[in-house]
């Protein structure tokens, strides 16, 4: 049976994702069947880009209709885990020796961009950008912090642009990242062990490069593409989309590389950031 995927939003990780589905020589019995968006004229326009027949400009058409299985939802933080994965298989196999410290900076100049300035919008650096620096941190210590301590700056709408948070796990184990909205960082990740160190480079969170313990540098080419990427190394994008249509085939609704908890343990941890740095949400009144 062919997976059908339907794309929600028409923006530019919609674009990268489907570019990068489009151009992958092997994605299996699967494609992009549809694309939903607000403006129906954006929706044909991403549709006749990328050669999508059906086209919705209502996201509870999409939901409802059969014409997919699955659906992409237009994020601006998406996960990549193959290099992660690579590099965290490289920890466990002793070549860092005994994991203590991991650092991770992400700075990227956006501090004036609506979807991170305005509170109305939920704003914040640390739900933006910094999801990326949490993830990489619980991938390689694989279990939730024992204290979170967290400063910032916040803008004049209350929202945060700048962060740094300390994660303290057991044995005495730390992460350090920097968020940063105002000022492009050198947005690598390291971890330190007692052995060594190795490194993801720019950009670690669309890694292509792994600076080994001994020194070597390792490249993972990814595939390429005759349309233009929005985003440095979005052809990754396409391992979600392997991922998912992995997991449906096998009749599951949680996947392995990254499960319920680990989602919900990130989640927590950026409520708790916020908080420690003053960002309060309406909704954070609400009780559910």
């Amino acid at each position: 049976m062919t997976l059908r995927w339907g794309i929600v939003t028409s923006g530019k990780i919609s674009h990268d994702f489907v570019n990068a589905f489009n151009s992958y020589p092997d994605v299996g019995d699967q494609v992009i069947a549809a694309v939903a968006a607000r403006d129906k004229s954006r929706a044909e326009e991403f549709g006749k880009i990328h050669k999508i027949g059906k086209v919705f400009d209502s996201y509870d058409d999409m939901a409802t209709s059969n014409d997919i299985d699955v659906a992409y939802i237009g994020a601006l933080n998406p996960d990549h885990y193959r290099l992660a994965k690579l590099f965290l298989e490289s920890g466990k196999h002793g070549k860092l020796g005994d994991v203590q410290f991991v650092e991770v900076n992400f700075g990227i100049l956006i501090a004036n961009v609506d979807r991170l300035r305005k509170k109305d919008l939920g704003g914040s650096a640390i739900l933006d950008i910094g999801i990326y620096a949490l993830q990489f941190a619980q991938f390689v210590f694989k279990e939730e912090p024992i204290k979170v301590t967290a400063v910032g700056e916040l803008n004049d709408e209350g929202v945060d642009a700048v962060d740094t948070v300390v994660l303290e796990y057991s044995g005495g184990r730390r992460a350090v990242l920097n968020i940063h909205s105002k000022v492009k960082l050198w947005n690598k990740a390291t971890v330190y062990g007692s052995s060594g160190r190795a490194t993801v480079e720019d950009p670690f969170n669309f890694p292509n490069t792994l600076i080994h313990v001994d020194g070597k540098v390792e490249e993972f080419p990814l595939h390429t593409s005759s349309l233009s990427y929005n985003f440095t190394n979005s052809a990754g994008l396409v391992y979600e989309a392997v991922e998912v249509a992995c997991c449906i085939r096998k009749g599951v609704i949680e996947s392995s590389r990254m499960t319920h908890q680990e989602s919900l343990v990130l989640a927590k941890l950026m409520d708790t950031v916020r908080t420690q740095v003053g960002v309060h949400f309406d909704v954070d009144d609400k009780e559910y």
